[in-house]
């Protein structure tokens, strides 16, 4: 039998049928994966779902420095174009 591989979306969809109060026996059954699986998966979202946080702070900031790069470069082509205006005048 071929082993399937879960996407971290579906495997987070499923714990959280779980977390959500659905029983799992159901919902192993309905995905056909073993309980055991069900709350490794499940042990796993709850010890890494603080990263969720940390990554979007990260994201921020990196956004908030390339705008400032970039700005900085919009602002140095504007200085060009405007010396390049001139000499044309």
């Amino acid at each position: 039998m071929k082993r399937r591989k879960w996407d971290p979306k579906t495997k987070s969809t499923i714990v959280l049928q779980g977390l959500r109060g659905r029983p799992v026996g159901e919902i192993c059954v309905e995905h056909q994966i073993s309980q055991a699986q069900y709350y490794q998966w499940r042990d796993q979202l709850l010890a890494n779902m603080h990263q969720v946080f940390i990554s979007n702070e990260r994201r921020e900031k990196v956004l908030a420095r390339e705008n400032v790069c970039l700005k900085r470069i919009i602002g140095d082509l504007t200085v060009e174009l405007k010396k390049v205006n001139e000499w044309q005048e």
